[in-house]
């Protein structure tokens, strides 16, 4: 699938190879990042509609295993009163509800095996996220100070070339004070992403303790509704 595609493509990115091609390396890195953001929600979505599908299918089991529990007391019922032909119909449709049964069995296994590779998906580009993220932060700071020091040789070979020196020193003091709030800015939301990454995290994790539960709950219903001997 595309979106599969595009998130292995970005894990495998290699940061330093692109920074080497980039014309504008810190609006390359941050074009990265959001890209990575972006297919990061899209993993998610496409986890959670995953385990729902897989929800409903189990559903459809536990329908199916009442189903053929039904036709076959059913079943039971007319042997009794002594009706066979009436028992095996009842068989018939017993039989016919077991087979849609184990369609759906496979289905759920098939459907819990593509859940757990997306999670793992996610779970791998939550990772490279968050490695990009540091490198990125590193290189930006790396480049925005080749640039200072850049702007600082200028500054001092104009000093020493007479003219606007002063004037250029207060512009090289309002570059690295410009310099300065942007990195105490992506330092700050850095530390918000960062939180909101927990809190999300956090989440998840009850959620995902939440559907255990709840699955838990319905295979115990599901064995005390199978019939004994």
């Amino acid at each position: 699938m595309a979106l599969m595609e595009r998130v292995a493509t970005l894990l495998r990115a290699n940061i330093n190879d692109l920074m080497d091609r980039a014309e504008d390396p810190e609006k390359m890195l941050k074009q990265l990042l959001l890209d990575m953001e972006n297919q990061m929600i899209q993993v998610k979505t496409q986890v959670a509609i995953a385990l729902a599908d897989q929800h409903l299918l189990e559903r459809k089991v536990e329908e199916q295993k009442q189903a053929t529990a039904s036709w076959q007391r059913k079943a039971e019922l007319a042997v009794s009163k002594g009706d066979d032909a009436l028992a095996r119909s009842a068989l018939e449709r017993a039989l016919s509800h077991e087979s849609v049964l184990d369609a759906f069995r496979a289905q759920v296994s098939d459907q819990a095996a593509e859940a757990e590779a997306l999670r793992a998906t996610y779970a791998k580009l939550q990772g490279k996220l968050a490695e990009t993220r540091a490198q990125c932060e590193l290189l930006i700071a790396k480049h925005r100070r080749a640039r200072m020091l850049s702007a600082a040789t200028d500054a001092r070979a104009a000093a020493e070339n007479g003219g606007a020196a002063a004037g250029r020193g207060h512009a090289v003091n309002r570059l690295q004070s410009r310099i300065e709030q942007a990195e105490a800015k992506n330092q700050a939301m850095k530390s918000i992403g960062a939180a909101g990454s927990l809190e999300e995290r956090l989440e998840q994790l009850e959620k995902d303790d939440r559907v255990e539960q709840l699955l838990a709950d319905l295979k115990s219903k599901q064995q005390r509704l199978l019939p004994t001997g």
